[in-house]
């Protein structure tokens, strides 16, 4: 019964009826006083605010429109169902009827020679959604074609109203929704089976976040805002909502979110910095070029610095989440221990930290350009020249502006956590010798933490 009226009880001593606290935090409360909690609350309501404000002043209206160009992810598309394939000969259906003469070692010359003597298929594909259901065009699938199709597979069909009648349709790709869907629902599944009530949490700040993306952040940009500044409000909604929505309204998220918010403003002004310096455009394929075409005053340089905020902030979230954590747990296990103890305790912990993370982050962007590499590789051009391309350029400087942001995160972090958690060690130990004048009252307690 006397934890129930020591509303702070478990502050220094082990955390003997953490379970009765703060339900959202990893583990006891913080052992922070009133004078703390209002020094923070003195930094992130200012910061909360500034943030609505951010919002409610660059809210978009909407994306704004634009014609149609038929390019890439801009054109109309229906759903469609392969009604009918059925194979043909090659020379029987494609337009030129002669007998290709060209090397046939080369790429070129040997899907040429494939496309006259192979076997191509003849595809019947209805239209099943839009004002034109039910209607059927045919397409021809090459031997060689990387894509190929069966019967009563779902497509999407790209439509172009502009053309012939017989050519308005065309296999665009192919429909994914199904194993997308449940692909997604395995992972919400298993998030919540092993996270239980924090992973329905995650789950709903990922659903925010999105919604934060798609309905503020994308088309603000698009309605000529300044990229940066939209990320920076936009992220920072998202950093706000995601951890107090997962890991709890405390001393302990607090911590986190300020290490998150001095680790963005360390990416962004890097970020700025070096993206000027390196004059890299932030227009480097054909989709940054199609939006550039639709939008002409969209500042690429800016949107590329926005996507760096906005790509680093996930693992942010995680590092400052995690090193907040171990120094609270540090203090947890040994009351007495300054700040500066915690402190060169919890960058031990931050060092293996940084060297998981960091790898982690180089190795996602070389997979995600991975083709790109072998491009490169097989080209047999010299590191220096494909490090000076603008398109690898912009890589290496997205991936070690976003490095150097996850590296600097840990020992702010860590400092911060040491020093809030450390900053009240006379009425820790108050509480711990209460602790031990209540010894007695420990078993029932004592064997309700072992997990």
């Amino acid at each position: 019964m006397d934890d129930g009226r020591h509303e702070h009880g478990p502050s220094a001593d082990g955390g003997h009826g953490h379970a009765h606290g703060h339900s959202h935090s990893h583990g006891p409360a913080a052992p922070v006083s009133k004078h703390l909690r209002k020094v923070i609350a003195a930094v992130l309501i200012p910061f909360g605010a500034a943030v609505l404000i951010g919002l409610a002043v660059l809210w978009p209206g909407g994306t704004p429109g634009h014609e149609r160009t038929g390019v890439g992810f801009d054109r109309q598309t229906q759903q469609a169902t392969v009604a009918k394939v059925v194979e043909v000969s090659c020379s029987s259906v494609n337009g030129s009827g002669g007998v290709p003469t060209g090397d046939t070692s080369t790429a070129e010359g040997s899907s040429a020679q494939q496309q006259a003597d192979g076997t191509c298929k003849k595809a019947t594909i209805r239209v099943d959604t839009g004002d034109d259901a039910g209607r059927t065009f045919t397409e021809i699938v090459q031997p060689d074609q990387s894509r190929q199709l069966s019967e009563g597979q779902g497509v999407v069909v790209a439509y172009e109203p502009s053309a012939p009648k017989d050519l308005q349709y065309s296999v665009a790709d192919v429909n994914r929704r199904v194993p997308l869907t449940l692909l997604a629902g395995i992972f919400a599944v298993a998030v919540v089976v092993v996270g239980r009530l924090r992973g329905v949490m995650a789950l709903v700040a990922l659903a925010v976040s999105f919604l934060v993306l798609n309905f503020f952040i994308l088309p603000a940009i698009l309605q000529g805002s300044n990229p940066l500044v939209v990320a920076v409000v936009g992220a920072s909604a998202i950093m706000l909502q995601a951890l107090y929505l997962c890991h709890g309204l405390s001393a302990r998220t607090s911590v986190a979110v300020l290490g998150t918010l001095i680790s963005l403003l360390l990416i962004g002004v890097l970020g700025s910095v070096f993206i000027s310096w390196a004059a890299l455009t932030g227009d480097t394929d054909d989709n940054t070029g199609l939006i550039h075409g639709l939008y002409p005053d969209i500042d690429m340089s800016g949107l590329l610095l926005a996507g760096i905020i906005i790509g680093s902030l996930g693992v942010l979230d995680d590092v400052t989440v995690t090193q907040t954590s171990a120094v609270w747990e540090l203090h947890e296990a040994n009351p007495t221990m300054g700040w500066r103890g915690l402190y060169r305790a919890g960058i031990r912990i931050g060092r293996d930290h940084i060297a998981s993370v960091v790898n982690t982050l180089v190795l996602a962007y070389a997979g995600a350009a991975l083709p790109l590499l072998l491009l490169f590789s097989i080209a047999q051009s010299s590191v220096g020249t494909v490090a000076n391309s603008e398109l690898v350029a912009e890589e290496i400087v997205r991936t070690l502006i976003g490095s150097i942001g996850l590296v600097a995160s840990v020992p702010v972090t860590t400092v911060l956590a040491a020093l809030v958690v450390s900053a009240d060690r006379p009425t820790a130990q108050a509480v711990a010798e209460e602790g031990v004048r209540s010894a007695p009252a420990r078993g029932g307690r004592g064997r309700r933490r072992k997990r």
